[in-house]
């Protein structure tokens, strides 16, 4: 892979976690346990069997609790202290060659984790003002099949995956924005004047 292909797959593990960051540690973990894909050295302890477990178990109980309207936004609250140090972490030793974690992939890292949280928060506590759950699983069952398709697609065809992940981050975005819009700042009619 070119130094451009290994940056993508960084930024990209980063924006992962901080969607589902349980689920992107393991995913990653496997993939080099297996033999899948020949991991970074930084990236070689997603691979052991107690990082595995861990993150395997916590990704399991993310997968319930994220289903559940109102325990997903506390959730969602507690793991910005996880997800944005992993998203971190991801991205710098992805591009870490000698295990060495650079600071400045680190805080990009960070950065793209902290804003696709924000994203992923923001959505889901628009989607739980509405009154069935029916709403709430899709969007979360949406962000387990994104993910581990983004992964999937990751390693083999990193842009391709990052284009995707962008594109339906901002289409998500766009319909954020929209909805509190109308819903949060409606604007009073202007009054009518006599004539």
């Amino acid at each position: 892979m070119t130094e451009a292909h290994i940056f993508a797959v960084g930024i990209l593990l980063a924006w992962l976690a901080g969607i589902r960051v349980y689920l992107t540690v393991f995913g990653v973990g496997i993939a080099g346990a297996m033999g899948w894909l020949e991991l970074p050295q930084a990236l070689d302890i997603t691979t052991s069997p107690w990082v595995l477990g861990v993150s395997g178990v916590l990704a399991a109980v993310e997968f319930f609790a994220d289903k559940i309207p109102g325990v997903d936004s506390g959730w969602d609250l507690m793991q910005t202290l996880a997800r944005v140090p992993a998203g971190a972490f991801l991205a710098a030793a992805t591009l870490s060659s000698d295990g060495e974690l650079g600071g400045g992939m680190l805080a990009t890292g960070a950065g793209v984790a902290l804003t696709s949280h924000l994203l992923k928060a923001g959505a889901r506590a628009l989607v739980n003002t509405s009154p069935e759950p029916l709403s709430n699983w899709t969007a979360s069952i949406t962000e387990d099949v994104a993910v581990v398709g983004a992964l999937a697609l990751a390693f083999a065809h990193p842009w391709l995956a990052l284009v995707l992940v962008v594109a339906a981050s901002l289409s998500v975005a766009a319909v954020v924005w929209w909805i509190w819009r109308r819903l949060f700042l409606r604007a009073p009619l202007p009054p009518r004047t006599a004539g």
